[in-house]
């Protein structure tokens, strides 16, 4: 195991109406006057912004309102969220949705503090130091940001996604309400447990050794989405499921069954491509790569897949053919998600063959460099993983 430091210090309040308690939770972290930051009307129409609002007034908080987040949320958007927080001398930005509000919400904070442009921290140039305090009423299980400090966001100039990570926009808070995931449409619900499935995953593929703490953290919360999400595809209103699919998101990209060990990410900077072009859910993309990056890699470790089929997807291991036992565990996982409504080839979120030369040369490589990760990967490599997610 490495050596790491784990911090994570927001406050989450669990349970249903916690959403009422926003107001003097905003007040308890010193915030006076608040950006409320939207996606759709939704928001509206289900009576949630009037019940966060109303709980702002009740404890003397003034807001003002952004909406109009769309998933893969965009620049164009962040630009607008810095000039009214400087206009209005906003001092806290709370994110009333799902991991595209969030990381919008959290990118708005940066730049609000920041002199230069925003996407100076996006594109590498800068890496976040300050940032007004955001806060989340989280709307969806998937992303995980609702715990994290990390945020992706679309430049529409070239529609580039890119990422950035700091502890100043790691939130304060998150009111995480289960009942507020309901009536989400099953589709989401898919995409936003695979995208939770992708962000362990991530973690679970690496190269140190002597990680069976977070190897069992990371196959329990594996094992948890295997068992609780076709409870809410078949049931949407199911409590009890969708608290654990909730938790399972927020433990899942917080980072605690990620310490100590090498990380890989490869599959999620292989798909930001994907709903960088095509528009495309990221849960939808991810269920096209994940697999195909799989394919590509495993022999690398074979018995690391072996580990995941067995423990995983209870595939009983060939201890003759342990190349057998980690491709069935592939196939394990690739048809849990067509199970849940997942696409399996790139052609299903709008990919074509054609395609993926722009899609590798977007992906950033220079000649000769390669992406560190479980397996460092080349051009030539994520050329061949499109490829197998045809």
């Amino acid at each position: 195991m490495e050596n790491f430091v784990f911090y994570s210090p927001t406050k989450f309040v669990f349970g249903k109406d916690t959403e009422e308690k926003c107001g003097e939770l905003v007040k308890e972290f010193g915030g006076s006057k608040v950006l409320v930051h939207f996606g759709s009307a939704s928001a509206k129409k289900s009576g949630l912004l009037e019940r966060v609002e109303k709980s702002l007034t009740d404890s003397g908080i003034c807001f003002v309102e952004l909406g109009g987040v769309k998933p893969n949320p965009r620049s164009g958007l962040v630009y607008e969220g810095i000039e009214l927080c400087r206009k209005e001398n906003v001092d806290f930005v709370l994110a009333v949705g799902g991991g595209s509000v969030i990381d919008s919400a959290k990118a708005i904070a940066i730049g609000a503090v920041y002199d230069g442009d925003f996407w100076d921290f996006y594109s590498g140039k800068a890496l976040p130091k300050n940032a007004l305090p955001v806060s989340t009423v989280l709307t969806i299980a998937a992303a995980g940001s609702e715990g994290s400090g990390d945020s992706v966001i679309t430049k529409e100039e070239g529609m580039l996604k890119r990422a950035t990570s700091g502890e100043c926009i790691r939130p304060k808070f998150s009111v995480l309400n289960p009942a507020l995931t309901c009536t989400l449409p099953a589709y989401q619900t898919a995409c936003g447990a695979t995208d939770i499935m992708a962000h362990v995953f991530e973690r679970y593929f690496t190269n140190t050794k002597h990680v069976e703490t977070t190897d069992r953290l990371c196959e329990a919360v594996l094992l948890a989405m295997i068992n609780e999400v076709p409870k809410v595809m078949k049931n949407p209103d199911d409590y009890e499921a969708r608290a654990n699919i909730m938790w399972a998101g927020m433990v899942a990209h917080n980072n605690i069954v990620g310490v100590g060990r090498e990380q890989d990410w490869n599959s999620h900077g292989i798909e930001h491509e994907l709903s960088a072009k095509y528009d495309c859910a990221h849960g939808a993309g991810l269920a096209v790569i994940m697999p195909a990056w799989m394919k590509f890699v495993y022999k690398h470790d074979i018995m690391r897949f072996c580990q995941m089929a067995t423990r995983v997807f209870g595939v009983k291991m060939d201890f003759s053919d342990p190349e057998k036992t980690a491709l069935e565990g592939i196939s394990a996982f690739r048809a849990f998600l067509t199970s849940i409504g997942m696409p399996s080839t790139l052609g299903e979120v709008g990919g074509k063959k054609e395609d993926i030369a722009e899609l590798v040369k977007t992906f950033g490589l220079k000649d000769g460099e390669r992406t560190g990760g479980f397996v460092n990967l080349s051009s030539e490599d994520v050329a061949h993983i499109y490829e197998l997610a045809l």
